[in-house]
């Protein structure tokens, strides 16, 4: 189903709160260690086809199964709610991966492969701890693609939802059921239908990983994350940022003026792609696996920087 290659091996995890996870891990591979963190609603197995070219790079692979979603602990009420209460919570997750990465010894240095909210989330990592060398990141969420005013009024609402209670309720305007069920046309994720249908059929085959829109808690702490983020000091971490001419989930202006801004940022745009980069067409991956085996080839193999941040 996942079309991964052999040798995966899952874990259960537990974070300092007590949430249980999953992690899938490929051990191997004399070059180092990719951290695969994944989007909302995604789980390891979505992710096999991009864990077989990193393990064909010589590279040990980490997945994980981010709380809310995947095998992880879902919402105990509603399990195909997105939810969590603050994305600080995400990076007790993010200690509970580092941490069996070194339980199990995996081979340095340490590289951050991310999508989406898994950008969000990555950002935050990199700000915070020094082990990772070197970063690809995939149209990461450091803005919802939404007018301004339209972020504020919607800040507000959910704000409001979680002080009165309904912060565990599904946000308006989104499924309850999984995305992908929208169907192929007009879809924001993927212009290849073959890799769309072969996502719809994970989720067809094994329901369980499914997962349907963000409570507005979600939305809210989302928002409030990317806001702190806009303004904190970027990371002086090497970073290769893909970014789809057809993005229109998260903005596409707020990666080019964060990327412009770093110290050592790289900006891929790729005619043709849309949101989910690592699930478009043969002809774009090439393009995508061409910049990655050279951002490789040129980021210093150590385990981290000194210092994760560019001055203030």
């Amino acid at each position: 189903m996942a079309d991964a290659p052999p040798g995966a091996e899952a874990f259960r995890l537990t974070a300092a709160d007590g949430t249980r996870l999953r992690a899938v891990v490929w051990r191997g591979g004399a070059r180092g260690t990719a951290m695969v963190f994944p989007g909302r609603t995604e789980f390891a197995e979505k992710y096999g086809r991009v864990v077989r070219a990193l393990v064909e790079r010589g590279l040990a692979v980490i997945v994980v199964d981010w709380r809310g979603q995947g095998l992880s602990d879902r919402h105990p009420r509603n399990p195909m709610l997105g939810h969590v209460h603050d994305f600080r919570e995400y990076q007790l997750d993010v200690t509970a991966l580092v941490a069996l990465e070194a339980a199990l010894d995996l081979p340095g240095p340490r590289y951050l492969v991310a999508h989406s909210m898994g950008g969000c989330i990555g950002l935050r990592t990199l700000l915070e701890r020094s082990e990772f060398c070197g970063a690809i990141l995939s149209a990461p969420m450091w803005r919802l693609q939404m007018r301004a005013a339209t972020r504020e009024l919607t800040s507000k609402m959910t704000r409001l939802a979680n002080l009165t209670g309904f912060g565990a309720r599904l946000m308006p305007g989104t499924r309850p059921g999984p995305t992908a069920h929208a169907g192929f046309a007009g879809n924001a994720l993927t212009g290849d239908e073959a890799t769309f249908a072969w996502c719809v059929q994970q989720i067809a085959t094994h329901p369980e990983l499914a997962l349907g829109g963000p409570s507005m808690q979600w939305t809210y702490a989302a928002l409030e994350e990317m806001a702190r983020l806009h303004v904190a000091p970027l990371p002086r971490v090497p970073m290769l940022v893909m970014l789809g001419e057809g993005e229109t989930v998260v903005s596409s202006l707020a990666i080019r003026s964060q990327v412009a801004q770093m110290t050592a940022g790289e900006l891929l745009e790729l005619p043709g792609a849309r949101h989910e980069i690592f699930m478009e067409s043969p002809a774009v991956l090439a393009q995508v696996w061409r910049s990655i085996d050279r951002f490789l080839e040129t980021v210093p193999a150590r385990r981290g920087p000194p210092d994760p941040r560019a001055p203030a």
